[in-house]
């Protein structure tokens, strides 16, 4: 995969850059404004960076159509999807998104005949529109005209159902017609579905990235700093991965937590480092904090728990702030944002916005069980152009959380299972 960045005065100049030097098959994965450099900054606004993504036809596409099952040129018709067992977990250590054999077949039966019932809620549609002719109903042909007097073709009527899916899953518009855009039907008439599908999924797998886990640090502790607001299973989260890294990777962890507003908060991450038998220290202060990551010097990782408050509250906004200043200070810092799946999009990205004036930071979505439409990850992936690295689907520690995993969720945001169930 070739993956660059291009920049330019406004979107539509760096995407033509992008195309220009990829060609027409770049898929665009990001699109945020910079500031200008050196003298520039003194004499012009901000420009707008593409970042672009570009894989080879032979074997992304073969591996897509496989993970999708539908059959590759080296395949034989008919052959029915591999039967494999249950994939060993991940370390949550380091991320790696890249598709293994065995990988592969275990998403094929993950997707759960994500193809299938596409087509056939596309054959239904097809129905409702040959009903509609039968009884005379224009309105329903009138939709479906691009321009009065063009009727649109079997494959734009096939777009049209994989971007209303889309928008049901609660994709933002503007990044459900980012995805469909570069299907280029119209230059291709007799494209077949399976391929549109197999372009749409793979543009958001690669939309989605590559979160890099939580990396060690040589020769010295790796904080890890976690954030968010109230109510989103922040120390919950902190809990699980602190279990999986000192259990599954024998690796040293000390818990250190600066939420003093609530005492049961505290109260419950220290039972967990009771349990996992770790060091766990309340933290009232920035220089309690730099004493405790000088305590636990020999050890790989030091997790800090932060209260969770509104983004309005600018007080506690200031000491989550001023901690993590004095933490960067003292050693090499990896940052946490963690979010609930549950919450509004409006109210996500205000969230985010706030966070994002004083560090960068990876996501952590929590309650994935609590909700049946994963749009808001690919909303929130797209507008600030940080990786999720976690997610969590329960209250169960140490089990209920994996790392981020990009097909699965797009097979989620595609499915129609969720309209049925509904």
């Amino acid at each position: 995969m070739i993956i660059k960045k291009f920049v330019g005065k406004t979107e539509e100049e760096a995407v033509e850059a992008a195309r220009k030097e990829l060609g027409s098959g770049a898929v665009i994965m990001n699109v945020k404004l910079v500031k200008r450099k050196g003298l520039g900054a003194l004499f012009g606004g901000k420009r707008t960076e593409v970042t672009a993504a570009l894989e080879e036809e032979c074997d992304t596409m073969n591996k897509v159509r496989s993970t999708l099952g539908f059959q590759t040129q080296a395949g034989t018709e008919g052959q029915s999807p591999a039967q494999t067992a249950p994939r060993n977990p991940e370390s949550v250590l380091a991320g790696n998104n890249r598709l293994s054999t065995q990988e592969s077949q275990a998403i094929e039966k993950k997707l759960d005949s994500l193809q299938e019932l596409l087509v056939n809620r596309f054959q239904q549609s097809e129905e409702e529109r040959k009903d509609a002719l039968d009884k005379g109903d224009m309105g329903v042909v009138e939709e479906e005209r691009e321009e009065e007097g063009q009727e649109i073709t079997e494959q734009q009527r096939f777009i049209r159902l994989l971007y209303n899916t889309m928008l049901r899953s609660e994709v933002d518009e503007k990044y459900a017609n980012q995805i469909v855009d570069e299907i280029d039907v119209a230059g291709q008439p007799n494209m077949p579905l399976d391929r549109i599908l197999a372009n749409v999924y793979q543009k958001m797998i690669l939309k989605f990235g590559r979160a890099e886990g939580i990396t060690p640090v040589e020769g010295a502790p790796k904080i890890v700093f976690f954030m968010g607001p109230t109510g989103v299973g922040k120390t919950t989260t902190i809990a699980k991965i602190a279990s999986s890294i000192s259990v599954d990777e024998k690796k040293k962890v000390a818990l250190l937590t600066a939420d003093t507003y609530r005492i049961a908060a505290a109260e419950q991450l220290r039972t967990y480092a009771n349990i996992l038998e770790i060091p766990f220290r309340i933290i009232y202060s920035e220089d309690e904090a730099l004493d405790a990551v000088r305590e636990f010097q020999t050890y790989d990782f030091i997790f800090v728990d932060t209260a969770g408050h509104s983004h309005k509250n600018e007080d506690q906004m200031g000491n989550t702030v001023k901690l993590l200043e004095a933490l960067k200070s003292a050693g090499e810092c990896q940052v946490f944002l963690v979010l609930s799946a549950t919450t509004k999009y409006r109210d996500l990205l205000k969230i985010v916005s706030s966070y994002e004036e004083f560090t960068e930071f990876q996501l952590i979505f929590t309650k994935l069980d609590e909700t049946m439409t994963m749009g808001n990850l690919l909303n929130m992936k797209l507008f600030m152009g940080t990786p999720i690295a976690f997610v969590t689907n329960g209250q169960d520690v140490p089990n209920d959380i994996e790392q981020f995993n990009p097909q699965k969720t797009v097979k989620q945001i595609l499915s129609t299972k969720q309209e049925r169930n509904s």
